[in-house]
């Protein structure tokens, strides 16, 4: 079973939000999703500095099974990517919510973590989706 921490926000899309201050947040991806992709063998974060817009794709991972697009959960700038994931790309599947953490990101709009989805509401969607 799929560990889902209940101090996090969620997407439907498996992204995880964690935040750390009225301004930032870090983002990866969730244990579900990573159990779901396997082994993972590259991660592509996106750059320092960089605009993103939520629910637009922002980042590459890719496993064994497949690559994926990380969708941005929220808005805002890009002001840290693990640069670790480079050359460890597992630290996603070994410590989804710790080490391997995709992304910093400077807010432009708090509000829009009203919109994402807390650890029960998540829970019920990994159940549906089985």
């Amino acid at each position: 079973m799929s560990q889902i921490p209940e101090d996090l926000k969620y997407t439907r899309n498996h992204e995880w939000v964690r935040r750390e201050d009225d301004a930032h947040v870090t983002v990866g991806i969730t244990d579900h999703a990573q159990e779901s992709l396997g082994d993972i063998v590259f991660a592509e974060p996106p750059e320092e500095g960089t605009s993103i817009s939520a629910e637009e794709g922002c980042a590459v991972i890719e496993s064994v099974k497949a690559a994926s697009d990380l969708y941005a959960p929220i808005s805002g700038e890009v002001v840290q990517a693990n640069e670790e994931l480079a050359d460890s790309p597992e630290l996603i599947n070994n410590d989804p919510y710790g080490d391997g953490w995709v992304m910093r990101v400077k807010l432009s709009d708090p509000n829009e973590l009203d919109n994402l989805l807390d650890a029960s509401a998540y829970q019920e969607l990994v159940a549906e989706e089985g």
